[in-house]
């Protein structure tokens, strides 16, 4: 696929910072910003997908449900209480 070619503005010492990793990385400057986006968006897709499902998981049993659900954890407790194991 074909590049396209765009220009940003950086402060000084980012810029600086960008160069000595490129140089240490052995990659060029335009590849080390290619290399940083590409992992930034995939972090960021990944919180878009962490909070959908946070989300769906996020109903929490009401008063009610948590009322009939530590009755039944009673019952099956005096039950278990019997039983001969």
């Amino acid at each position: 696929m074909p590049g396209v070619k765009t220009a940003i503005s950086v402060e000084e010492t980012l810029f600086e910072k960008v160069n000595q990793l490129a140089k240490e990385m052995h990659v060029s400057r335009s590849r080390l910003f290619v290399i940083a986006v590409t992992d930034y968006l995939k972090k960021y897709e990944n919180q878009k997908l962490l909070a959908q499902i946070n989300a769906a998981h996020d109903d929490f049993p009401k008063d009610e449900e948590l009322r009939i659900s530590e009755g039944m954890k009673k019952k099956q407790g005096e039950i278990l209480e019997t039983e001969q194991w």
